[in-house]
């Protein structure tokens, strides 16, 4: 049976507070909604991805700001710190760990900048928001094989789908330039660079 991560709860002593940060971020809005007594539930989802956060009132009993260690995957770990800053995030520096896997807790291992060769799943940066909730961004450009069911492909927008057309385009190009000879099933050929592109699989060549 599929058991799909789609909702995490996050702790806040102000909702309206943690709603105009998030959304700030560009987080969409999916909803907010109130019941009799203090019951209210806020819904929100970072783009692109298919888990969503709830925070509100009565809906935990966690204490405000004691949620830590979430993790936010992009692809372009530099472009994030200045999109996060420019919607008043006041992200931490890009670091990677002394380790090279994953991350210490806390500030323990911690280098500036991203990982050598910005390896994927090597460069981070952390960021709170107004309750102090701990959020991390974890930089991912290459998935491990067998970490997305290559049966369930999606793309988040219009544009990152032009752009794994693009890439798909260029990978393409060279597979004729090798073969000497017109592919008539590219779009078969896309079809299977697209999809091991985002299942970590071996690409067709």
């Amino acid at each position: 049976m599929d058991m799909k991560l789609e909702v995490v709860v996050v702790p806040v002593s102000d909702v309206d507070r943690a709603k105009d940060f998030y959304t700030a971020l560009g987080w969409r809005l999916d909803a907010d909604l109130t019941a009799e007594g203090d019951f209210r539930v806020v819904q929100v989802t970072p783009p692109g991805s298919p888990a969503s956060v709830i925070f509100g009132t009565s809906v935990t009993d966690q204490a405000p700001g004691s949620a830590q260690g979430l993790h936010l995957i992009v692809d372009d770990i530099e472009a994030a710190h200045s999109e996060l800053k420019r919607n008043g995030a006041d992200p931490s520096e890009v670091f990677h760990d002394a380790g090279g896997v994953f991350h210490h807790a806390g500030t323990d291992a911690r280098v500036p900048g991203p990982a050598p060769h910005r390896g994927s799943y090597g460069s981070f940066l952390s960021f709170r928001d107004p309750d102090g909730n701990g959020w991390f961004l974890q930089e991912v450009t290459t998935r491990l094989p067998g970490r997305l069911d290559s049966g369930t492909t999606a793309y988040a927008s219009a544009e990152d789908l032009a752009g794994a057309l693009r890439r798909a385009a260029a990978a393409h190009g060279e597979h004729e330039a090798r073969t000497g000879a017109e592919d008539p099933d590219w779009p078969d050929w896309y079809a299977r660079h697209m999809v091991s592109e985002q299942a970590g699989t071996e690409p067709p060549s």
